[in-house]
């Protein structure tokens, strides 16, 4: 029996396009030519995954994410990567001695390590 596959990860947002344009710099690839402030869609780069699609919604975050992404540094260079994904638009909200918990430009959480 076949199984299922997770064809995207999708982010409620106000603003797709601006948190789009975030994670396709963060993970080296690009925001989809249609893409609009309502809805985006970054293809994954050359290592494959799923896609990540962004849709805009009319409330706000209000809590933790329940789910996040843990990003790993090219080189194991943590701060490097911390200092440039904070150049792109992301906040550092806990600096751990391996592990660095940030939020994107709309406050979803993800980790460095």
């Amino acid at each position: 029996m076949e199984s299922s596959f997770v064809k995207s990860v999708t982010f409620d947002c106000a603003d797709a396009l601006r948190v789009a344009t975030f994670w396709a710099a963060a993970l080296g690839t690009d925001v989809d030519e249609d893409s609009t402030v309502g809805k985006a869609f970054v293809e994954p780069a050359g290592w494959g995954g799923p896609t990540l699609w962004f849709q805009r919604v009319p409330e706000g975050k209000t809590a933790k994410n329940r789910m996040h992404f843990d990003l790993r540094a090219p080189g194991g260079r943590v701060h490097d990567e911390v200092r440039r994904l904070e150049g792109l638009g992301a906040t550092v909200l806990r600096d751990g001695d391996d592990l660095v918990v940030m939020q994107d430009p709309e406050g979803n959480e993800f980790c460095v390590e």
